[in-house]
């Protein structure tokens, strides 16, 4: 494994520190940099982060200054862009940081792509590329859709988890919720937003006798959407985590996680199930047909019966198997070892696809 130490990396975002999918594989990430050696320093618009420059916001009024980009970053080895320059949710600060990197060190990791989302859909010159820059994707698919849209070389590094399962918190957090001890808690461990298909997740919920848990907030101007919804819900509905509970306490809780999306950059809860030792019933999205060739045993969010027997008579097998898949392909250590040959320059060149592991060391790199 490469060790970088010494040197020195940041982490570039629009928010970090927070419960979407960018703020907690960002937090990974920074974790597997320090772990090679590396200082790394957090830098975002919004929410906890080393450095806060009110510019990078998604809802800043004006971009990030020259001299607020200098202070936070010239003095960088290395430079990670956690969507920023993917997303042009706040383009112009995309754009000023993109200017500001020109020449440099930087890995651009790209969470989602502009032609993904219809209101972006006519924006033909993101992400931005130069020379010196390095991009990563987070699925095969997007890495053959970025080749596709934009001539962009890049190299995919799954997702890492360092999931730490607490089962002795759920009982703590079934009682914060008011949960039966009998009754089955179906967790969405999701934002609600259109894509997400709280209804779906309802509906499947309601088909087990349970009651239905979504954590995350109403964003994307679904909230009007989803008070309609709960209002009249067919089962009890619990809403955002209680004070004191993580996605840890969460997982322990819940006896089943429903993934009911059309779309996820990646699906965080496909792997975060496996690794809490959860059924898991998803929707049909093409990142879930992607990381479904690595042998997950996944339940149809279309057929409740399969899991409702699965409920009434647990197969424990089921769940290993699972659980080593995760841990075998998206686990921390895993992570560690495809930044490392991403950073020290041993990776394969850039216009292969994936690190997959091949034993302890190798790569199994796909042809684009």
């Amino acid at each position: 494994m490469a060790v970088m130490s010494g040197m020195r990396a940041a982490m570039v975002s629009y928010r970090l520190g927070m419960a979407d999918g960018v703020s907690v594989t960002a937090a990974v990430w920074v974790k597997a940099l320090r772990r090679l050696g590396m200082r790394v320093r957090t830098v975002a618009g919004d929410g906890r982060a080393d450095v806060l420059v009110s510019g990078l916001a998604l809802d800043a009024a004006r971009p990030p200054t020259r001299r607020e980009l200098a202070a936070a970053l010239d003095e960088m080895d290395v430079v990670v862009l956690d969507n920023v320059c993917s997303l042009p949710m706040n383009r112009l600060a995309g754009e000023a940081v993109a200017a500001h990197l020109a020449g440099r060190p930087t890995v651009l990791r790209h969470h989602d792509l502009p032609w993904e989302r219809e209101r972006y859909a006519d924006i033909s010159t993101w992400p931005p590329d130069d020379p010196a820059w390095r991009h990563v994707t987070i699925t095969e698919s997007a890495r053959r859709s970025l080749a596709a849209h934009r001539g962009i070389a890049a190299t995919t590094i799954y997702h890492g988890f360092a999931e730490r399962p607490c089962p002795w918190q759920r009982n703590v957090v079934r009682r914060r919720l008011r949960v039966p001890p009998r009754r089955p808690l179906i967790l969405q461990p999701t934002r609600a937003i259109a894509r997400k298909n709280v209804d779906v997740g309802l509906a499947f919920a309601a088909s087990l006798g349970g009651t239905y848990w979504v954590t995350g907030p109403a964003e994307e101007g679904y909230e009007g959407v989803l008070e309609g919804l709960l209002r009249d819900a067919p089962v009890p509905v619990r809403r955002r985590l209680p004070m004191g509970t993580g996605m840890a306490g969460a997982y322990a809780a819940c006896d089943a996680v429903v993934l009911p999306s059309s779309w996820e950059g990646f699906g965080l809860p496909l792997i975060e199930s496996a690794l809490h030792r959860k059924p898991i019933a998803v929707g049909e999205f093409p990142v879930g047909r992607e990381l479904a060739t690595f042998g997950f045993r996944w339940f149809d969010v279309a057929d409740p019966a399969p899991l409702r027997a699965f409920l009434a008579d647990p197969d424990p097998a089921l769940l290993d198997h699972n659980e080593a898949i995760a841990h075998r392909h998206f686990g921390f250590d895993p992570l560690v070892r495809r930044l490392g040959r991403l950073l020290s320059g041993t990776a394969a060149c850039p216009h292969v696809g994936p690190l997959r592991e091949q034993g302890d060391d190798g790569c199994d790199c796909l042809t684009a």
